[in-house]
């Protein structure tokens, strides 16, 4: 069982203390317990089983404009002294920067909701085993199916972050986590896919048989790819690989990528760099949302952000330190984004497809190939031919390029979003992408 918030908050309140008894101007702490079990199985076969159990704090020191900060797993009063006297020696020698502070204090969150992410129910190994079992069964049903892995991951964690201003708050969350890796084999080739689900809550976990089912589905339409010749074509991204492109998003609006220069949306707030359909959101207040939270890593309050409004970029995600780099007030999003999301097209998935007489559906990309720098974007990717909304084949070995700012202009999404992880998005297409292939 995890610790509770009591034990947390005074291993916090004592390290605040002492930090400023030595003479620090401000500190700031945190104070986590966390304890993940995983069952690995290979070939319905146990693999491996472990258990971590991890106790750590770490903490930052002030003096003035002089920050320093450390860490360690070793909770003993003792031993807290010893570290947080050390660090303050290193603060008194460190640089000042004059964006070094805490957050301001209006920003911090003064109410915890209830998100409910937290579920108390223990999901024992055996029972870890048997799910396994289960899933693994329905993945090799098929004998095509050739090689089969899978893990159940369970996560408990509670933390307490606290600072001299007197913020002190924290809470507990889970997650259970299951995946499924099929290899399939046929006279012609070998592929490989796979299927997870992660929640909070056991219960809205996906069934073992439907899970391995899926697993085996996608990588069985896989089998005997064709090569395809080189061309321009409208590109349709499944759900799993779409949401990567948010991903990319939020890493060119990051406070800490504008103020080094390093986005290609450097000073595009209210320009417009998507078409003029497309809203994206960021909603830390989502039940059961597996990105959901009450306050960031800095403990300011985090409410839901227009990141984009009919295409028009309206918020960067802003910290406390590269905040006061590019003069903006934080908005909690220290740490990043919380519940990231396209909102629904207004096409439905079965018109997308049928949008144009060809296109290519994309299921998976293969490389990291994106440049915030420039925008450029080339990776490798598999997938399947569509012509007048059915799939033909799957396709191998070809190459996608083109460059997020005419990328993002080009998207028309389908209306099939589902809020299932912290980053989602309908499945999208982009017109006009070039391809590389035999």
């Amino acid at each position: 069982m995890v610790k509770d918030q009591e034990f947390l908050k005074s291993k916090a309140s004592y390290c605040l203390d002492l930090a400023k008894k030595i003479g620090a101007t401000d500190a700031s702490v945190t104070v986590g317990h966390s304890i993940s079990e995983t069952v690995n199985f290979r070939n319905k076969s146990l693999e491996a089983s472990d258990r971590s159990d991890g106790l750590a704090l770490s903490i930052e020191t002030y003096l003035g404009k002089r920050r320093s900060s450390i860490s360690s797993s070793n909770l003993l009063d003792e031993n807290i002294k010893t570290l947080i006297e050390k660090c303050f020696e290193t603060t008194k020698i460190t640089p000042e920067d004059e964006f070094n502070s805490l957050p301001d204090k209006n920003l911090l969150a003064k109410q915890i909701s209830s998100l409910n992410l937290y579920d108390e129910t223990r999901f024992e190994n055996d029972k870890k085993i048997t799910y396994l079992k289960d899933l693994e069964e329905a993945a090799s049903s098929n004998k095509q199916i050739i090689n089969t892995e899978s893990s159940f991951t369970e996560n408990k964690s509670n933390f307490i972050l606290a600072n001299s201003d007197g913020f002190c708050d924290g809470y507990k969350t889970s997650s259970f986590t299951t995946s499924c890796v099929t290899v399939a084999k046929d006279e012609n080739s070998m592929e490989r896919d796979y299927e997870f689900s992660s929640k909070r809550h056991l219960s809205d976990i996906k069934q073992a048989s439907d899970l391995g089912n899926k697993a085996a589905e996608l990588t069985i339409r896989k089998l005997s790819p064709n090569k395809i010749g080189s061309e321009k074509i409208s590109i349709i991204f499944d759900k799993r690989i779409s949401k990567g492109m948010l991903s990319v998003f939020a890493s060119a609006i990051s406070a800490s990528a504008i103020a080094r220069g390093t986005s290609f949306l450097k000073d595009k707030i209210d320009h417009q760099v998507f078409a003029n359909s497309i809203n994206v959101i960021d909603k830390p207040d989502i039940i059961k949302g597996m990105g959901s939270q009450n306050f960031d890593s800095e403990g300011v309050n985090s409410n839901t952000l227009q990141l984009i409004e009919n295409g028009i970029l309206k918020n960067y995600l802003v910290d406390t330190y590269n905040g006061k780099k590019i003069n903006l007030q934080s908005n909690g999003r220290s740490g990043g984004t919380t519940n990231l999301y396209f909102e629904n097209g207004h096409i439905s998935y079965e018109d997308l497809l049928k949008k144009n007489s060809k296109s290519l559906y994309i299921t998976e990309t293969i490389g990291h190939g994106s440049n915030l720098v420039t925008g450029d974007y080339s990776v490798g990717a598999t997938g399947f031919l569509v012509e007048d909304g059915e799939f033909k084949y799957p396709v191998n070995e070809i190459t996608i390029a083109g460059n997020f700012k005419d990328m993002f202009k080009n998207i028309t999404l389908a209306n099939d979003l589902e809020i299932e992880y912290s980053v989602n998005s309908p499945t999208m297409m982009i017109e006009g992408m070039t391809v590389a292939g035999k």
